[in-house]
């Protein structure tokens, strides 16, 4: 294996890493602003930090239209549907059935890219992925939710039982993120991981920006802390520029179906961050969850000796 495969699964894990902490560490942030308002901010901080990606390299040829497609599609599905699926199925069930239905991320992943990009899926792969679903989901089961659930099932929102929408828009996200895992490695045997973070940030800012200036219209913008706007730089800087260009570079050199398995890394570092910075607790039976979803990763990217070169 050479140094370049060591390099991308680095910046894989550091980028769903990244998407955990500040996953987490946004808590505080939607307790002041509007969802829709808190997305405009997170795309407009990465549109002026990604400014300059944006230009067409001399080296790099003209964006095709099935190119311009994808791109609209990486954005839309793993950038705008992704949130909305997931912030709204989050208010609509619980934690634990959201922590279970993610654990499929890397399996959906797996089926996705041998669809579509008819990859090959070893033994390894699948046992990786399979120990990544039953850690995430230990994980996710060993957290009491039952008051949740019971609340949950008692109430309607169209008809349908709330729990039961929360858990269909959740299903949505995974096949969002799936989706984004699976063209992002299509798009980046053309484009630089810095291009397709900048053009996918812009449509981001596009989609969601008249729905965030329909929620600043009576936000009071001079009650929020000047600690929250430092806070909300971090988000937008991580959320829009530093996951998304690491997990592009890392898609270069791994295939999606072996990347999809550094997806266990967003609900440790998520964790991990709660405990150090939000005061939460884990028992042992998160840490043994967890060392199993770590073990997934170890196989999947494990290549036997006499195939290493």
């Amino acid at each position: 294996m050479t140094i370049a495969h060591w390099i991308g699964y680095g910046c894989l894990a550091l980028s769903m890493a990244l998407v955990g902490s500040y996953v987490a560490l946004s808590k505080p942030l939607l307790g002041i602003f509007p969802v829709f308002l808190l997305a405009t901010l997170r795309f407009l901080v990465g549109a002026f930090a990604m400014v300059n990606w944006i230009r067409k390299p001399a080296t790099e040829a003209p964006l095709s239209h099935s190119t311009k497609k994808l791109l609209f599609l990486e954005s839309f599905l793993g950038n705008f549907l992704f949130s909305v699926c997931m912030l709204f199925g989050m208010r609509f069930t619980t934690a634990v059935a959201a922590g279970i239905i993610m654990s499929a991320i890397p399996a959906v992943v797996a089926l996705l890219s041998w669809i579509f990009l008819k990859e090959r899926i070893d033994w390894r792969n699948w046992a990786g992925i399979a120990c990544a679903a039953v850690g995430i989901a230990l994980y996710s089961a060993s957290k009491s939710a039952q008051p949740s659930i019971e609340y949950q099932s008692q109430s309607t929102f169209l008809g349908i039982s709330s729990i039961w929408l929360g858990n269909m828009l959740l299903i949505g996200a995974v096949f969002c993120e799936a989706a984004y895992a699976v063209i992002g490695k299509k798009l980046t045997e053309g484009l630089s991981p810095k291009r397709i973070s900048a053009i996918i940030n812009l449509w981001g800012l596009a989609l969601v920006m008249p729905l965030g200036v329909w929620s600043a219209i009576e936000f009071d913008f001079l009650s929020v802390p000047p600690t929250m706007w430092l806070l909300l730089l971090f988000y937008g800087m991580a959320a829009s520029v530093w996951t998304v260009w690491l997990w592009m570079t890392g898609l270069k050199t791994t295939p999606a179906s072996q990347a999809g398995v550094f997806t266990v890394m967003l609900p440790i570092s998520a964790a991990l961050t709660g405990v150090v910075f939000l005061g939460e607790q884990m028992g042992t039976t998160q840490i043994i969850a967890f060392a199993i979803a770590l073990i997934g990763v170890v196989i999947a990217t494990t290549t036997p000796r006499h195939s290493m070169s």
